[in-house]
């Protein structure tokens, strides 16, 4: 006879979680899995009843049915339903609608919170059941509701005016214009004109060339030198060659560097990119398997990292606690200060959450490196080293300013010498752009000493523009700018990308054509829906709606008047605008026509113009100028349909097998004549490396700005 011992239900939104929860908790629990939200509004509609208030329509997503069928199988055999979905407003918003579908009172402590997912936490989470909340619910419904109004009403405009397939929504077209915005910087930009002049400096106590020191022309006659062209730069050189320096000042002093705080989800995007090249939806999808739990040898599912939607810099007592006592332990007593590190957050960040940190912090990376794809493994030291780097000590650095001067005529060297690591021990943070690492042996160096200075040499320089944003900066701006919250920095982005408004080459972001059209209109025509301190202040008023200091209708009440007026206009005054497609210089081998460039799901391909009398269609093929190391035929560069990576094969494959996730030169390695690749270091640099594992030949070319703007 069966069982009828009643169990309790725990319900999460992914299998991965459940799996996880499942394995710490014994038979007298069930864990299911949501799936995500399960009702939402119709995408058939606008599900929004304007006349009616701006109620919301919920249905049941599509697809949905037979997970809610086996979620209400398990409910009526449950002695208690605990709703244990995401710590945040989509969260609170998926386990409200449960509570609607199993016919739980929202006054039943029904919510339970965990910030990661381990046996200890959840046993924790669930001696402290709460009642769902309805300021995060409120929240989210304001923001949906928003974003269904913007998105439904603008979209098919654009449908109708200038292309279909396209949209427009409330923080996607924020993000558009701010790339087309930088690239108008770009463009309007004005180079100006100028030299350096450097040279070295010797130290008489040293010999050869460890025993020199790089210097730069600081001031002419007192004041800045400023040297507008070349031959006023070969003028002073002159000069500088035949001049007699003194060591007229000598400043020696120490600083320190501080260590940065534990990772946001936007700290954690930006530093990902940089450091490992990840995209934000990539970082997202693989800091999303540490949090949900990895299958850990000896161990077995374990949640490695906390929350992973934050923007609070924040880590509990206990975990500070733990901390603290390890890094003794693992580096020496004189890496701890005597008081902990403290952070501050923007002023505007939600604190619910912890930063994103291990969830044991003598769990090293290395410890369970077999355990973990080469992905997770490398996200994961990210967040553990930065998470141990945190309360370490500042490094401190010896530093000396020296001016060297010979009548009007001033050379000034500056170096610094590290003399504690602190927590550079473990890791040190990234920068977008290029930075001069200006750490070195420092000269003996005493004031009135006569120096001499050789290698005189000038460069000519120009002032350069503003960068293009690469997916950090940008995730940085938004945040900056309070556009977004942790949650929707990557998939904003995706959107644009895929849309077609934005395309990235290199890293760096630049506006399609068609992003700069449609960016233009909503200018022009919603003024507000893309204005950036318009949308920060919504986000400030949807954290009022969670703070339950306002009304979430009030939010749409205010917002729908002026929309309505401005899409009223909108309807009457746009003119229809015909975009023509690209065409190409190949020819359809079914009809005989030109084909056109069209923006796809995956980027550009080509299409027969002839559509839909001729479906033909195929990718762009891009050869590169090296020939096949293996058969000398012409290389193609290819995009991998499973990881949508860019790699290089063979135009003959699979007569010829020849494949390279690296671009292959044409150059032969010096040292033993292999064909050489081009790679991109971490810290910045281009680099071509012989491709043969064994000899590994490498040499640097360039700097990721420097061949920016080759």
């Amino acid at each position: 006879m069966p069982s009828t011992r009643k169990h309790k239900l725990i319900i999460v939104e992914s299998p991965a979680k459940a799996r996880t929860l499942s394995r710490f908790l014994g038979h007298s629990y069930k864990v299911e899995a949501s799936q995500g939200h399960v009702c939402d509004l119709p995408k058939s509609q606008i599900g929004v009843d304007i006349e009616n208030d701006f109620e919301p329509k919920y249905i049941t997503i599509r697809g949905r049915g037979d997970i809610l069928a086996s979620i209400r199988k398990e409910a009526k055999n449950a002695s208690q339903i605990y709703l244990a979905t995401d710590p945040d407003r989509e969260g609170e918003a998926i386990s409200w609608h449960l509570a609607h579908i199993l016919g739980i009172d929202e006054k039943d402590a029904c919510r339970i919170e965990f910030h990661e997912v381990t046996k200890k936490a959840i046993q924790e989470a669930l001696k402290k059941p709460r009642t769902i909340d309805m300021g995060r619910v409120d929240a989210q419904q304001a923001r949906r509701v928003l974003d269904r109004l913007v998105g439904y009403k603008i979209s098919p405009l654009l449908w109708a005016k200038v292309k279909k397939g396209l949209s427009a929504g409330r923080v996607q077209s924020v993000a558009t214009r701010m790339v087309v915005m930088r690239e108008r910087e770009i463009n309007a930009f004005i180079p100006e004109e100028y030299w350096e002049i450097t040279a070295q400096a010797s130290d008489p106590s040293q010999k050869g060339k460890q025993g020199t020191y790089p210097v730069r022309l600081a001031l002419i006659s007192g004041a800045k030198a400023d040297i507008p062209n070349g031959s006023m730069a070969e003028d002073i050189a002159k000069r500088i060659r035949s001049a007699a320096f003194r060591v007229s000042s000598l400043r020696v002093s120490e600083k320190h560097k501080a260590p940065a705080a534990p990772f946001t989800t936007s700290s954690l995007q930006q530093e990902a990119s940089r450091k490992l090249n990840f995209s934000t939806a990539k970082t997202m999808q693989v800091v999303q398997q540490l949090y949900e739990g990895v299958d850990i040898e000896g161990e077995g599912t374990q949640g490695i990292v906390t929350y992973i939607r934050t923007d609070s810099v924040r880590i509990s007592d206990e975990a500070l606690s733990a901390l603290r006592e390890y890094i003794p332990m693992r580096y020496g007593a004189s890496y701890l200060p005597e008081t902990p590190n403290v952070y501050r957050g923007r002023a505007n960040a939600q604190d619910a959450h912890e930063a994103i940190r291990p969830t044991d912090v003598t769990r090293t990376p290395e410890q369970i490196k077999d355990s973990l794809s080469k992905d997770q493994y490398h996200l994961y030291r990210l967040i553990y080293n930065r998470f141990v780097a945190s309360q370490m000590m500042p490094a401190a650095y010896k530093t000396m300013t020296a001016d060297l001067t010979d009548d009007d005529l001033t050379l000034r060297f500056y170096g610094e010498h590290k003399v504690f690591a602190g927590f550079t021990a473990i890791y040190e943070e990234s920068s977008d752009e290029k930075e001069e690492s200006v750490e070195t042996n420092l000269p003996s160096w005493e004031e009135g000493m006569d120096i001499a200075v050789n290698d005189v040499a000038t460069a000519q320089h120009f002032t350069q523009p503003p960068a293009r944003y690469t997916e950090a900066s940008l995730v940085r701006a938004l945040e900056e700018k309070g556009i977004g919250r942790p949650s929707t920095y990557a998939p904003t982005i995706t959107t644009i990308t895929s849309r077609g408004y934005v395309a990235k080459e290199k890293k760096r972001l630049y506006p399609t054509e068609l992003g700069e059209m449609v960016t233009g209109m909503m200018e022009e025509y919603f003024a507000s829906i893309v204005d950036i301190d318009f949308t920060a202040d919504m986000e400030n008023r949807l954290d009022e709606v969670e703070e339950e200091k306002l009304p979430w209708k009030q939010v749409i009440r205010d917002f729908y008047p002026s929309f309505a007026e401005m899409l009223s206009k909108a309807e009457s005054e746009i003119e229809k605008v015909e975009i023509k497609d690209e065409v190409s210089d190949i020819v359809c081998d079914k009809c005989g026509a030109n084909m056109v460039y069209k923006m796809g799901r995956y980027g550009r391909f080509l299409a027969c113009p002839n559509f839909p009398a001729c479906r033909n269609a195929m990718p762009i093929i891009t050869y590169i100028d090296t020939p096949c190391p293996k058969c000398g035929a012409r290389l193609m560069e290819k995009m991998s349909n499973r990881t949508k990576r860019r790699f290089y094969g063979c135009e003959r494959f699979p007569d010829c097998d020849f494949v390279s996730w690296e671009k292959p030169l044409a150059d032969k390695c010096p040292k033993c004549g292999s064909y050489m690749i081009e790679k991109r270091s971490r810290k910045g640099e281009v680099l071509h490396m012989c491709a043969n594992e064994s000899c590994r030949y490498r040499e640097v070319v360039a700097t990721d700005t420097e061949a920016e703007h080759e």
